[in-house]
């Protein structure tokens, strides 16, 4: 299972806290040092069957300042994966992965209801 998380965010630390205390195996991805490429974040929205206004950290300062809460609504999906590939902080973090589940943001709740404690 992958844990992209970004060390500083303090929901991405409060996310690992709880891994960590249920004993869930993970290898760690920091998500600006290594970005999510296209082919990953297109894999992860298909796999997801989230929308993918899901994988935007719509809350994050770039997310604001690039005003694409106005702008998404035109773009296509195509567009907005390669935009989500440019820079790891809009990806809505932290983000889970494994061969059969995404989820993204942390919702303790249903965490522990998707990776089965």
């Amino acid at each position: 299972m992958l844990f992209i998380e970004y060390p500083k965010c303090s929901t991405c630390k409060k996310a690992k806290k709880w891994l960590d205390d249920h004993h869930v195996e993970y290898t760690d991805r920091h998500i600006v040092e290594d970005n999510p490429t296209y082919d990953e974040l297109k894999d992860w929205y298909e796999k997801s069957g989230l929308p993918l206004k899901k994988f935007f950290n719509t809350s994050g300062m770039l997310y604001r300042e690039m005003q694409l809460k106005d702008k998404l609504p035109a773009m296509s999906d195509e567009e907005k994966l390669k935009l989500l590939a440019t820079d790891g902080m809009l990806v809505k973090r932290p983000l889970i992965v494994s061969d059969n589940l995404v989820l993204t943001g942390f919702k303790e709740a249903e965490w522990a209801e998707r990776l089965r404690e």
